[in-house]
């Protein structure tokens, strides 16, 4: 569950990615609340845990030119989890690195702001590289276009329908509450 949550934050920092030519992104683009409401994964930790997983919260804050501050809400067994985090760009691509508990590269394949966004992310830890793919939706639920788009990239990214959790919502565990 650690590496799900950790990474989940980092992920959206990849929302700064240009779409299309040389000046960059509207950072602005990206403010305010995702949900994670659906992954693929080849971690042996997520495969085996992934049936217990419900959807995060994420909420973004943009701070200067190249950093991001990202709030986000996981419900565990132990409660509800909140965590902030402040990431840095560190490529005009959207790829970022942070080194928290191993080596991580994100990319946004992609998005369009406004309704949703698909992640593709990579960690290197104990020696294994690790992969997973994220679905984010600025509403709790993702109409099947976007979906059918997202097993788009399951497929490219050769994840296995196995490999696939739809996130049942949850109402108990929110980043804008106390």
């Amino acid at each position: 569950m650690r590496m799900v949550v950790l990474s989940l934050g980092l992920a959206l920092l990849c929302l700064l990615r240009a779409e299309a030519g040389a000046t960059g992104p509207d950072r602005s683009k990206i403010a305010g609340k995702w949900y994670v409401v659906a992954l693929a994964s080849n971690s042996e930790f997520y495969l085996r845990e992934k049936d217990r997983l419900k959807m995060v919260m994420a909420s973004l804050s943009v701070l200067g030119e190249d950093k991001l501050k990202v709030s986000f809400a996981a419900l565990t067994p132990e409660g509800c989890r909140r965590r902030e985090t402040i990431f840095k760009k560190t490529s005009d691509k959207g790829e970022v690195y942070l080194s928290e508990g191993g080596d991580k590269m994100v990319q946004v394949l992609d998005t369009d702001y406004k309704s949703y966004a698909v992640i593709f992310a990579t960690r290197v830890k104990d020696g294994k590289t690790l992969h997973m793919l994220r679905l984010y939706s600025r509403r709790q639920e993702v109409s099947p276009v976007v979906m059918a788009l997202f097993r788009r990239f399951v497929k490219e990214q050769s994840f296995t329908n196995e490999m696939i959790k739809m996130l049942p919502s949850q109402d108990e565990c929110r980043v804008d509450e106390p």
